[in-house]
């Protein structure tokens, strides 16, 4: 996630607000939160896009109506982690060609909650690092999933315990830490990236594409490429 290197717009943030006001109901034909359908050549997994982070949702919200992930590639995976998309520049990019810089040309503000932890399935958003963005926030299209592995209890105190250095009296529910236990995630990145979202069918698709072979850079050798459509 750290070498994503986006330039903040003036102007592009600008329209990009405009964008996310006017698609602010867009996908929400219905009672409930918005889902995405995110097909892949393993098979289509359903993402739920959480209400509480109406940055990130609007904005993803937006560029899927737009077509803006169709045909990008999962262009960094990594087996036990998280497989990445969402770089504009991996569309028809050739073998070998170094991904992982691109963007829409504006970031998001940071919308980190303890309600959203990264347990399996997680739709987080990529950012660059504390060193040039110690606000955290986010690229404006770049985002992972995650697969991780299962974590016990005593680990799980062992991250409770720093993370509460900087989120005095954060603490994992019970809910939190049976999930970690039983699926699997990447707790050492909670409350340091924005999770706004969850794959609720077909986590095996995730299992899926970070078995594949990869090559220098996490790249996957043979392309993975995504559609999404809203599901209404």
């Amino acid at each position: 996630m750290q070498k994503l290197k986006l330039t903040l717009w003036a102007s592009a943030f600008a329209l990009f607000l405009a964008g996310c006001a006017a698609s602010q109901s867009a996908g929400r034909t219905k009672d409930g939160p918005t889902r995405v359908a995110l097909e892949t050549r393993f098979g289509t997994m359903t993402i739920e896009l959480f209400d509480d982070t109406p940055a990130h949702r609007d904005n993803f919200i937006k560029l899927v109506e737009e077509g803006f992930y169709n045909d990008l590639l999962f262009h960094r995976v990594i087996k036990d982690f998280m497989v990445q998309g969402g770089d504009p520049n991996s569309r028809g990019a050739a073998p070998g060609a170094r991904l992982g810089t691109g963007g829409p040309g504006y970031t998001i503000e940071a919308e980190m909650d303890s309600t959203h932890m990264h347990l399996k399935g997680a739709l987080s958003a990529a950012r660059q690092g504390d060193q040039v963005n110690p606000e955290k926030r986010s690229s404006g299209s770049q985002f992972y999933l995650v697969q991780g592995k299962t974590y016990t209890g005593d680990q799980l105190a062992n991250f409770e315990s720093r993370m509460q250095r900087n989120y005095p009296g954060f603490a994992y529910t019970e809910e939190q830490k049976a999930a970690y236990a039983a699926d699997g995630g990447t707790p050492f990145l909670d409350m340091e990236y924005t999770v706004f979202g969850q794959v609720i069918d077909r986590l095996d698709i995730i299992d899926s594409i970070a078995a594949v072979r990869t090559a220098r850079g996490d790249r996957p050798v043979e392309d993975v490429t995504m559609r999404m459509r809203l599901i209404d």
